[in-house]
């Protein structure tokens, strides 16, 4: 008796230890990339990319957006794949970035993807809406076409600078969606959710590449995105005193991410700490095209400007 409880209480300490001191990458039943948390009722909502290509592959393979909840930052249950480009009926090739939020009890999920050749557009990358009434779906296509697509931007020679969206609903209620490769993209948003208010503006803001991701704290605004590191992608920021800019880049906030080229940020509040979601390729097998969410911590300095994020293996603590 006395060997199996001592045996019951090693295995007990062993996995609190995984839990609590290894926690990065914090998924590794699917290879999942572009965090996009949500604090929803007091759980948050993981939005992802699902990296399939093999370990062979030279390129992106990734079929749907996936889901997943936690209560404590560390436990994080598998939600299902809600939505996918065959969720549109105008949509083709893969499930790049995406992005949702809440709306009068509605879920909008923003996904980019490419478009097929017909009468609204010749092809290249586009932003979609999905809509749905529970943050885990099932969600549907809330307009029957494209809210962006190619011909709208011309900044860019390349067709695949319409992606990555992300959405920002101020104090006021005015939402704003921001995007893009190569340039940042940025609109206003009507009360519904699924029309642009107003004229597609862009900026380019210091060493931009893609992934940003929008949210205001106290009286700031901030910015962060994918930038152009030594080798391979990491973060900058900017900050300003409105949605619409003028932004001010204040440096990068974190490094380039171990076995992965590409990086992009997500970032929370809950139950008062500051988390900082990212991606990485640090599982087997992982790398560029079979990536890996983690998540530490985030802190500010007085001023607020961010202090610089450490990545860890061991992530953040379990909270109540």
């Amino acid at each position: 008796m006395k060997i199996a409880f001592k045996f019951i209480l090693i295995i007990a300490f062993s996995l609190y230890f995984h839990t609590s001191f290894s926690q990065n990458p914090i998924i590794e039943d699917f290879f999942t990339a572009d965090p996009a948390p949500i604090v929803y009722n007091g759980v948050v909502y993981l939005y992802t990319s699902h990296d399939t290509a093999s370990v062979t592959s030279t390129n992106y393979e990734m079929k749907d957006w996936l889901v997943f909840s936690s209560t404590d930052m560390v436990t994080w249950e598998y939600r299902g794949a809600p939505v996918s480009p065959q969720t549109f009926s105008w949509a083709t090739g893969d499930a790049y970035a995406a992005h949702c939020t809440e709306r009068d009890g509605k879920f909008y999920f923003y996904v980019s993807t490419f478009h097929k050749q017909d009468e609204n557009s010749q092809g290249g990358a586009a932003i979609g809406v999905a809509v749905a009434d529970s943050p885990t779906g099932p969600f549907v296509d809330a307009i029957g076409k494209a809210l962006v697509v190619n011909e709208m931007t011309k900044d860019n020679e390349h067709g695949w600078d319409d992606i990555d969206p992300a959405v920002f609903i101020d104090d006021d209620g005015q939402a704003y969606i921001y995007w893009g490769n190569g340039s940042l993209k940025w609109a206003k948003l009507k009360n519904n959710m699924i029309e642009m208010d107003g004229p597609i503006n862009i900026l380019n803001p210091e060493n931009f590449i893609e992934g940003p991701w929008v949210y205001k704290r106290n009286d700031l605004y901030y910015l962060l995105y994918a930038s152009k590191g030594d080798k391979a992608e990491q973060i900058d920021y900017a900050i300003s005193s409105s949605p619409e800019g003028p932004w001010e880049h204040k440096g990068m906030i974190m490094e380039s991410v171990p076995n992965s080229f590409t990086v992009h940020p997500g970032v929370i509040s809950y139950k008062g700490k500051d988390y900082f979601f990212y991606h990485n390729g640090a599982l087997p097998t992982g790398g560029s095209y079979r990536r890996s969410i983690c998540i530490d911590y985030m802190y500010y300095n007085e001023d607020g400007t961010i202090q610089k994020v450490i990545q860890t293996k061991e992530g953040v603590h379990a909270v109540q």
